[in-house]
């Protein structure tokens, strides 16, 4: 089904080690609207839409797993070089005493990633329509990150994220209406 090449979608480059932004990364690592959340959402949801858009699911679904590794690398090249002290500067301490530098599906605030995130509605157009806010909010946090960093490479990289989730909104949003006209359609017999 996929073909997996060993590379980044894109290129993540940092320039230097700051735990604080790495914290404030794991926002669109574990939470409510980043990118695993967003994965599982579309791949869950193709199940219950119609085959004329099942594809793109499953395409932007795919995608937003190779953004789920960009947010982990950026997060473990922001924090390789850290001390304990400064990953507890950061509000990284708890982290970084249950799990050392190993990544794990938290937000920002530290709070666990749940299922509770992934909305399925079973109605195309209404979880189309929860898609597209999904890809609004992701596509807002990204700003705030890169006016959160002066570090013009890591905002390299977050304004590539930012501009895949209106690309995705554009593409749920056509998807909606290819839905709506085949509902207008009258069926004769």
């Amino acid at each position: 089904m996929w073909a997996y090449e060993k590379k980044l979608q894109y290129p993540v480059r940092v320039s230097k080690c700051d735990p604080l932004m790495a914290k404030f990364l794991m926002e669109q690592y574990g939470g409510a609207d980043g990118e695993l959340a967003a994965a599982l959402r579309y791949l869950n949801q193709r199940y219950t839409i119609p085959d004329k858009v099942v594809g793109l699911l499953t395409d932007i679904g795919t995608e937003e797993f190779a953004h789920l590794e960009m947010i982990a690398t950026m997060v473990y090249k922001l924090t390789k070089d850290a001390t304990p002290a400064q990953l507890k500067a950061a509000g990284l301490g708890d982290h970084y005493a249950a799990h050392d530098s190993a990544l794990f599906y938290t937000n920002a605030a530290g709070v666990p990633w749940t299922a509770s995130y992934i909305a399925a509605k079973g109605d195309p157009i209404a979880d189309l329509y929860e898609d597209i806010a999904a890809e609004e909010k992701a596509r807002a946090t990204y700003q705030w990150l890169i006016d959160m960093t002066d570090d013009v490479d890591l905002q390299d990289s977050l304004k590539y994220l930012r501009e895949r989730e209106i690309v995705h909104s554009l593409r749920f949003r056509e998807a909606v209406e290819i839905l709506k006209e085949k509902q207008d359609q009258r069926i004769y017999f």
